[in-house]
């Protein structure tokens, strides 16, 4: 009787990686193999690298490392952003038997089939980044075995809806390891909408790595995408990962606004609060045009969440303009942050610029910049205090609460109930729980408390 290969994955870095290996592991699937968890001693092993880490090379040494303490025999592959940048570096990582490019990853199991077994040294297959035409849609499974921590306790499911990126801000390695911005067609991803309803998932969250930006090369866009997915059944709940705020112009703002599936909830990249910096980081917008989708979006939905990305740390950034990016975070109406320390990466722009920050004061002001996102993200929470919400519970463990959020993105935590799991309740939110939730009785919702909060 043959013996039915099983596989292994591991995925760093960002969501959209994620849905990739879900879509890897499917493939691999339908190629006879079987998905089995790291610890199970798989045939294969494969890693899914970012570039995007401080510590991407220490990272994918680790884990290769930790396979072979499974299993000394098993087959390493290692696909990804850092496989792209760095190919012949990670091929020559004891114990890594493939590194595949960014086109090449989606034929893993051609390609590991064709390797037929350990190698004696890694072997790299990539082609240029400016080849990397095709868009392959993914989805991220819900499977535990498909490498993602969260599989198997979440209701929602990552849809990349884009790839690639045209803007080449002078700190970002994402053009090089992903290439040029490119999307499917509206009609392609109703399809794997519809695909993701009947699985039985009540929330959608729209990726990519420029999101905004899909739909160019087909003549058509971003707004007409939303349109078409608000009509798609089966779905409750639709969410924007990230736009960046050039792209989320006045149509899309009022959608959303204006929809019961898109919730209001919105994350903007910012990077810096200083339009010199803006400037230098090559950014297409400054801090008026930040503030005022900012504002129009509280305007039209008072109730919405808004998170942005900020980037200490980048060369020319002075002691003032960190000051001036603090002002600025706190003379606009954002509720979290993602903080990011800059880093140099090789091939990019900001690496040759002068005036380097010493990495201990990158350190510090990334410090302080989270401090200030956690009393935005309080405040959040405690303007909430009171209202009832309507709540997508998560499955979780069998423990003693359960955790989901709201439409505008608020922690909620309850005793477990196993009749909540993948359901939407309203919740009134009375007070917070150790963990920093909110929690409250299950209720109704009165009058337009879910619309206007």
């Amino acid at each position: 009787m043959r013996h039915t290969r099983t596989v292994a994955f591991h995925t760093l870095g960002c969501k959209l990686n994620f849905s990739e290996t879900s879509t890897l592991a499917r493939s691999l699937e339908e190629a006879g193999y079987a998905r089995v968890k790291v610890e199970e001693r798989p045939d294969v092993f494969v890693l899914n690298t970012c570039s995007v880490t401080e510590n991407a090379d220490k990272e994918c040494r680790q884990w290769v490392r930790r396979f072979q303490r499974i299993n000394p025999d098993a087959f390493v592959a290692v696909v990804g952003c850092y496989a792209q940048l760095k190919p012949e570096e990670i091929a020559a990582i004891p114990g890594v038997d493939l590194v595949l490019g960014a086109n090449e990853k989606f034929d893993l199991a051609t390609h590991i089939d064709a390797a037929g077994g350990k190698q004696a040294s890694g072997l790299a297959l990539h082609g240029p980044i400016k080849e990397v035409k095709r868009f392959i849609p993914s989805y991220n499974s819900n499977d535990p075995a498909s490498g993602d921590p969260s599989a198997g306790q979440r209701t929602r499911t990552f849809l990349k809806v884009q790839d690639g990126c045209d803007y080449f801000c002078s700190f970002c390695t994402i053009p090089l390891a992903r290439g040029r911005s490119r999307s499917g067609t509206i009609a392609e991803t109703v399809e794997q909408a519809r695909a993701i309803a009947a699985a039985g998932v009540k929330e959608i969250v729209l990726t990519g790595v420029n999101t905004g930006d899909f739909g160019r090369s087909h003549g058509e866009d971003f707004l007409q995408l939303l349109q078409a997915l608000d009509r798609v059944e089966g779905i409750e709940r639709f969410r924007i990962s990230s736009i960046e705020p050039n792209l989320c112009h006045d149509g899309i703002i009022d959608l959303v606004a204006s929809s019961e599936r898109f919730m209001p909830h919105f994350h903007m990249p910012l990077q810096s609060g200083s339009d010199a910096i803006l400037e230098r980081m090559r950014r297409r917008y400054d801090t008026a045009l930040y503030a005022g989708r900012v504002q129009r979006i509280k305007e039209r939905m008072p109730q919405a969440c808004i998170g942005a990305d900020v980037i200490t740390g980048t060369p020319g950034e002075t002691e003032a303009e960190f000051l001036r990016t603090h002002a600025f975070l706190r003379s606009i109406p954002v509720d979290y942050l993602h903080v990011f320390t800059y880093s140099e990466r090789a091939n990019t722009t900001a690496v040759r610029m002068d005036d380097s920050v010493p990495m201990d004061v990158r350190r510090d002001r990334t410090k302080q910049l989270r401090v200030l996102s956690g009393k935005l993200q309080r405040a959040h929470y405690e303007r909430h205090l009171g209202t009832t919400r309507p709540v997508l519970f998560e499955a979780g463990d069998a423990g003693p609460t359960m955790e989901g959020y709201t439409d505008n993105y608020i922690r909620v935590e309850l005793p477990y109930d196993p009749a909540l799991v993948n359901t939407v309740v309203p919740v009134t939110l009375e007070r917070f729980t150790g963990e920093g939730h909110l929690t409250g009785p299950i209720g109704a919702f009165r009058s337009t408390e879910v619309l206007t909060a």
